[in-house]
């Protein structure tokens, strides 16, 4: 029998995703689905696959954490464009990595995409609406592929309309689906029914009453079931009036999260921010949905004529919070981020106490745990929240010489726990350990940051001397990886007796329960987010903990069973096998351009401001855990306000960027004669024909259909037995020198907010600098592309001919080839970029990677790297087994 802390609905594409008493609301994709976008409807009915991924990608980058897929529409043929989107999907690791919901009223296309769909997925949906002989024969099916179900609550009298046919209907689905046909009850997801509210007719008043006391129902008497649903039917009578549908969208979301709803179709652009409601409009939306009042529909009626056209904010009364008493302000102050004022009214309340501590301990923690509330709610989001540390470190200066002053008495209390923060050994990179660390903080804990390349005994020493209460480690490059693993070895030799936490881009919960764990008797969790950090965190240190340590131990070790004895494990060849099928190019047709410059090029003191329209964005707003795609982002009705503002203020630090010269911008790249040989290797010339290095490349070894080829780069240069001269390139490009100085002066205000925003900026200078290169080189140096004449967003979707893939990622996982890049470009030398240990760029700013200029060549994701392969790749590289697993993307290589 599982344990309760075991029944967590967990779906996965490849990534897992996990549904926990302590997860937020789950989103899903809608647009996805024929039925309800034109524009996808369009591009699968005139077979446009390519774009219709692009509109699955959209989704993903946007935020959603599963997409519906639904192909229901009279002129296709359902099932066999359910089974190529789904398959295509499997070949784009972006869009693959969330799960699927399979979306149809047709059972045999419900199957079909069964027999294809990658991970664990969600049909949507069954039903008793056929009989209860059909609804067991559905759900076996369901169990058999492994996949979770949506069960409408729908009957043969047709669909529940009220709360006693809601929880009826959903008892009896229920006990059919746990005790007839067996199936795991965290598996079972409800769909009461949404209906519109406010339509005028007696009979539907209590719509959203009934779906919420359903909901409750559903959560307390059907153990482990979820409840979903499609929101904005809710709003549906208030079509084109839009500040009122967002109004009610936003306020029937929010008491459906409150009454248990977990997941659901929620269109984003259709929804306010439930605390961004103007009040009298929320009243008398609440009134409808709460069946409050006899007249509630007709005051929302009046009331929706005069909003319609009117602005959501009044700026006029912005500042009569100062009128506010004394508590109030400081809080708004902490949550709006603004320090104009702290020191007055820290100064205030430091003569109305009786030590200066108190004004920490009260004033100021009690407004720093509306922000915690707040953010943990999902009411503020991240930039916000660090807006608010720079405001409470700010404060916290002006009040340490009183502290001090007044000598032990007044000394202040320790947090709540104090944690340690680093980044390992061999990594430059710490904006995401940065955001943890000012979030903890804002929550009264206490840190000790120790960096960047820190070294394990360096580490260990400093958490014994600061007796620590728990420690994060955080890394972006895959070698990092080895370092944590490494360093919770260490832990155990020390007998170190305190949780281990894992963060990072890089890092997954796969990885972290897999091979780190495992290496550390004490408690170790992988942290995807700032957000989750506080909650972890706090269980973690919790005087009760151990039962928080023993739930993960569980959910940890029962992931690594499954891990490691999964069935259905894909089908990989031999990377001889691998190599017949390799990507063929006709290469007597094929048109090799000659670039008009070989040899290497330096380019020493770049002007910044050229690179300011080559930006993409919508990293930058992930950096800050704001979900969405620029410029859409900016006018999202959730986060569209914050990230506006964070825009905004990105703007005017770029243009002092600019302006002051305060980062410099450096760049060296190489064209050279070249030819594959040894089948995955490509021999790199000088212009007399010398062989004066070898770029090593790595194939696919995934089994594929018939006609689909395994991929390595080496294919995209013509091979030396043919007889035609071909040509590669590479670069490193850098706009990191300035960044630590910048960074710094920042840090010395106490103003975390700007420190990090000067971070983020330069990584997506050093992005826009690789750009602007590769466009430089196609149309120019190369000149394969000399006619080229593509926009912005054109080339943030790589619209462009040729690639340019990098060492570490999909294409190529193996570290060690910027070490041929650096040899071949004399990097350090010629522009001062260097490789740590792990071989990290510096400055952390820093792209680079190669340059292949044939039409036909594609970026692809390798895939897993089979023994075979990695015993030929450490004889082609003359090195240990050992040590070509270190190099490899470990995601990607074989354990």
């Amino acid at each position: 029998m599982e344990t309760d802390c075991k029944k967590h609905l967990r779906l996965s594409g490849l990534e897992p995703l996990v549904l926990t008493p302590d997860s937020n609301f789950v989103n899903v994709g809608e647009r996805t689905n024929v039925t309800g976008s034109r524009k996808f409807l369009r591009l699968i009915k005139e077979e446009k696959y390519d774009e219709a991924l692009s509109v699955a990608r959209d989704q993903v980058e946007g935020g959603a954490q599963i997409i519906d897929v639904n192909m229901d529409e009279g002129m296709l043929d359902g099932e066999k464009a359910m089974v190529k989107f789904l398959n295509l999907i499997a070949s784009e690791p972006d869009i693959a990595r969330v799960p699927i919901m399979i979306d149809s009223s047709k059972w045999h296309i419900i199957e079909a995409g069964l027999k294809v769909v990658q991970g664990k997925c969600v049909v949507n949906s069954i039903s008793l609406k056929g009989g209860e002989e059909e609804f067991i024969r559905q759900a076996k099916l369901v169990k058999r592929y492994g996949a979770a179900v949506i069960v409408m609550a729908f009957d043969k009298d047709g669909q529940a309309d009220t709360y006693e046919r809601r929880i009826e209907i959903c008892k009896r689905s229920y006990d059919i689906l746990v005790d007839k046909v067996g199936f795991p009850a965290q598996d079972i997801i409800f769909d009461p029914n949404i209906f519109p509210v406010a339509t005028g007719l007696e009979e539907h008043r209590l719509n959203a009453l009934d779906f919420f006391r359903a909901t409750k129902w559903i959560r307390e008497n059907l153990p482990y079931a979820n409840v979903s649903g499609g929101v904005s039917n809710v709003s549906f009578s208030f079509r084109g009036n839009n500040p009122v549908r967002e109004a009610i969208n936003a306020a029937f979301l929010y008491h459906a999260i409150q009454h248990g709803m977990t997941m659901g179709i929620v269109n984003p652009t259709m929804l306010e921010v439930y605390d961004d409601i103007p009040k009298d409009l929320l009243e008398k939306v609440e009134d409808v949905l709460f069946d409050k009042r006899d007249d509630a529909t007709e005051r929302l009626l009046e009331f929706a004529e005069t909003v319609v056209g009117k602005d959501k904010v009044d700026d006029t009364t912005k500042n009569l919070w100062r009128k506010d008493p004394l508590q109030d302000r400081i809080t708004h102050a902490l949550v709006k981020g603004i320090d104009t004022y702290i020191i007055e009214d820290v100064e205030e309340a430091r003569l109305l106490t009786t030590k200066p501590i108190e004004v920490i301990e009260g004033h100021l923690m009690t407004g720093m745990n509306v922000v915690g509330d707040l953010f943990g709610s999902g009411k503020m989001f991240l930039p916000q929240v660090v807006k608010s540390a720079r405001v409470m470190k700010k404060a916290v200066a002006y009040l340490q010489p009183f502290i001090e002053a007044a000598k032990n008495p007044d000394l202040p209390k320790e947090g709540v726990g104090k944690i340690l923060m680093a980044t390992v050994k061999g990594d430059v990179h710490d904006i995401g350990k940065n955001i943890v660390s000012v979030v903890l903080a804002c929550n009264n804990y206490d840190i000790v940051d120790l960096g960047v390349m820190v070294p394990p005994e360096k580490i260990i020493s400093e958490a014994k001397k600061h007796n620590v209460d728990a420690i994060g480690l955080s890394g972006l490059i895959t070698p990092s990886l080895d370092e944590m693993a490494f360093m919770a070895e260490e832990m155990e030799k020390h007998n170190m007796n305190i949780p281990l936490l894992i963060g990072g881009a890089t890092t997954s919960k796969a990885h972290t329960v897999v091979k780190i764990s495992p290496k550390y008797s004490n408690t170790v969790v992988h942290v995807n987010d700032a957000s989750r950090a506080v909650t972890v965190v706090g269980n973690l240190l919790d005087k009760n903990s151990e039962s928080f340590k023993k739930q993960i131990r569980e959910e940890y070790d029962k992931f690594r069973e499954n891990f490691l004895s999964r069935k259905k494990a894909k089908e990989y060849t031999t990377l001889e096998v691998a190599r017949e099928h390799k990507f063929y190019i006709d290469w007597q047709n094929s048109n090799i351009i000659k670039p008009k410059k070989l040899g290497v090029t330096i380019i020493d003191d770049f002007d910044l401001s050229l690179l300011k329209d080559y930006i993409d964005w919508s990293p930058y707003f992930r950096s800050w855990e704001l979900h969405g795609k620029y410029p859409d982002i900016l006018t999202d009705n959730v986060v569209g306000e914050q990230a506006k503002e964070l825009f905004a203020e990105a703007q005017q630090m770029l243009q002092r960027i600019f302006d002051e010269k305060l980062l410099k911008a450096k760049a060296v790249f190489g064209l050279f004669p070249a030819n594959t040989v040894n089948h995955d290797d490509i021999e790199i010339y000088d212009e007399k024909g010398n062989v004066i290095d070898t770029f090593l490349t790595l194939r696919q070894q995934l089994k594929r259909r018939e006609g689909i080829p395994s991929y390595a780069l080496a294919d995209f240069i013509a091979p030396k037995e043919i007889g035609k001269q071909d040509y590669v390139g590479c670069f490193a490009v850098t706009t990191g020198f300035g960044t630590d100085e910048l960074v710094k002066e920042f840090q010395e205000k106490l103003d975390d907010y700007n420190a990090i925003m000067a971070k983020a900026l330069s990584d997506r200078l050093a992005e826009a600098f690789a750009e602007y290169l590769h466009k430089k080189v196609r149309t120019e140096y190369w000149g394969y592309a000399a006619n080229e004449n593509l926009s912005n967003e054109e080339l943030i979707k790589e619209n462009y001919k040729g690639i340019r893939p990098a060492p570490g990622y999909p294409a190529c996982p193996d570290h060690l080839e910027k070490k041929t890049i650096w040899k071949l470009l004399n990097v350090e030398k010629n522009i001062g970029m260097k490789l740590t240990d792990g071989l990290a760029m510096w400055p952390a700013s820093s792209v680079s990677g190669y340059y292949f200029g044939n039409e036909e060549a594609k970026y692809f994701g390798l895939g897993k790297i089979k023994e075979d392969q990695l015993v030929d790749y450490a004889k082609r590289r003359n090195i240990p087994l050992d040590e070509a697993r270190k190099w490899l993307n470990p995601n990607l290589a074989e354990d």
